[in-house]
């Protein structure tokens, strides 16, 4: 088996220039993995450069893929993913994942920056303020699920009615109403968190459903999985078009 001449241009496309130490110590394995993700897989579908970058970009931080996360920013930038896209794709997963396991991937993404000497901090792009989050997190649920969340923030058990509320103006209020990303990227990349972490299939259920209420149909959501397949593998990829097909019905 040879690198094909689809694989070699995608990966030329991705990083110029650069040729992966793992040719001599496993030649075997990068023609195989080269040949499936950056030609077989790549030409699935039509799914754009960028796109595409964005959601490796969130699996990877959903997988704990740090290394690779590292490697996949220098191919996102060729794409065009900017430096405040890149950031707000990490300052998001804090809300999935904890600044436990996302704390990394922003340290990632400052030397990133530094290296190709873009200056911080990058330009803000809050739209909120501590008077309005709880507002302005409403209705960002409400455009994203429907009006059935106005009042969500006040449901629940009164002991732990709080976290309903932070899930308002914390999560959805201090995250999803920032620039940088629309509500479909951030519908996307959650997306992305919630398949490549595993083992939040209600979560990742609900927001397939929510994906597709926005414009983010069945058919992009399969685009997706597909082309992050190689970097999460199959069994929850699979569990990502479980979900998908159980938010269809």
């Amino acid at each position: 088996m040879a690198i094909s001449e689809n694989a070699k241009k995608y990966h030329e496309r991705m990083f110029p220039g650069y040729e992966s130490q793992l040719l001599k110590t496993d030649p075997e394995f990068i023609e195989l993995f080269d040949n499936f993700a950056f030609d077989e897989v790549v030409n699935q579908d039509d799914l754009d450069d960028k796109v595409r970058m964005k959601a490796i970009l969130a699996t990877l931080i959903g997988c704990q893929g740090i290394d690779e996360f590292k490697a996949m920013l220098k191919a996102a930038y060729q794409f065009g993913v900017t430096p405040v896209e890149m950031k707000e794709i990490v300052y998001q997963g804090v809300a999935y994942l904890g600044i436990g396991r996302v704390f990394p991937f922003l340290h990632a993404v400052n030397d990133f920056c530094k290296a190709q000497n873009i200056a911080l901090p990058l330009e803000g792009q809050s739209t909120t303020t501590p008077q309005n989050r709880l507002e302005k997190g409403i209705q960002a649920q409400v455009d994203i699920f429907g009006e059935g969340m106005r009042e969500f923030y006040k449901s629940g058990p009164e002991e732990s009615r709080h976290i309903n509320h932070w899930l308002a103006d914390n999560f959805f209020g201090d995250y999803y109403t920032r620039h940088g990303l629309d509500y479909n990227e951030r519908e996307m990349i959650t997306f992305c968190f919630l398949a490549a972490q595993g083992g939040c299939e209600p979560q990742l259920t609900s927001h397939a459903a929510a994906n597709m209420k926005i414009g983010n149909d069945k058919a992009f959501l399969i685009k997706i999985i597909s082309q992050c397949l190689p970097f999460i593998g199959y069994p929850r990829s699979l569990n990502a078009l479980r979900c998908v097909n159980e938010a269809c019905k």
